[in-house]
């Protein structure tokens, strides 16, 4: 009875939850190969995802507070990043490149605060422990440059030639994180463990966000050729990422409940193994 006294309770938070089921349920149909009909120069699965999307859209508008014009853009931002990752595997005919971009672009500041953070983590190991580190995370200055000029660039021009630049860029930086997670478990001692996979972590999140990003805009051809680049597969670290660090990023970014962001950080995670990367 508590359950269905809720859903009058919270009829925002109730609409949210059906959309976002049944963009997850048209998904897996989409991936299955399950269409239900032709509707337009689509599928009927398509539409009705669409629909679901666009309606999460309009329920991040919330006329009863009356928030300032930068927390309707995040809200808005957020329900349409879940509904985007939710349809990553699917035909994204209709959707906007340049939306997609500008939600890249909006976290680049994320990843550019969290290699700082990497840059001086270095102070808090012993020589020892910090050599293993700096070895690790070397390069992450330069690949976190390049990833942020490139999405920028995507922004400025969404073309076919500045998207391949762009799925390059953020493949490479992912590797290279990758392989500092790997790295970083051998380090021995308890505590300077604990600094080095906290900084990586916040690295990882951004970039695993910029990914999933990344794929939903990306022809299946494409997918397949960041997934051949990708030797050290999400799959093989997963175990390293600290998923409750990621969804506080995720809520802090976006200014909104942790749960909420748990679904997305894992939806990320699903579009970058269910791709292959």
């Amino acid at each position: 009875m508590n359950s269905i006294a809720n859903i009058w309770k919270h009829p925002k938070t109730s609409a949210a939850g059906l959309m976002i089921g049944i963009v997850t349920i048209a998904s897996v149909l989409s991936q299955q190969g399950i269409t239900l009909g032709v509707a337009g120069s689509g599928t009927v699965v398509t539409l009705v995802s669409g629909l679901a999307s666009a309606l999460l859209g309009l329920l991040a508008r919330d006329p009863e507070t009356s928030s300032s014009s930068t927390g309707s853009t995040q809200k808005l931002g957020v329900w349409m990043l879940i509904a985007i990752l939710m349809v990553g595997t699917m035909p994204m005919a209709g959707c906007s490149g340049k939306t997609v971009a500008q939600q890249i672009v909006n976290w680049t500041p994320a990843l550019q605060s969290a290699v700082a953070t990497v840059d001086s983590t270095a102070s808090l190991l012993d020589s020892a422990d910090a050599a293993v580190f700096a070895a690790a995370t070397t390069g992450f200055d330069a690949a976190s440059n390049l990833l942020v000029a490139q999405a920028k660039a995507y922004l400025a021009n969404p073309s076919a030639t500045v998207l391949a630049q762009l799925q390059a860029a953020v493949v490479a930086f992912q590797q290279q994180v990758n392989a500092s997670l790997l790295s970083a478990v051998k380090i021995t001692n308890t505590n300077s463990q604990t600094h080095v996979l906290n900084g990586i972590n916040a690295v990882a999140t951004a970039v695993i966000a910029i990914l999933a990003l990344v794929a939903s805009i990306s022809s299946k051809a494409a997918v397949t050729r960041m997934a051949s680049q990708s030797t050290i597969k999400l799959s093989t670290v997963r175990s390293y990422l600290d998923e409750n660090k990621a969804a506080a990023m995720v809520a802090a970014h976006y200014g909104e409940p942790v749960e909420l962001a748990r679904v997305q950080v894992a939806q990320m995670e699903k579009c970058a193994l269910r791709a292959g990367i």
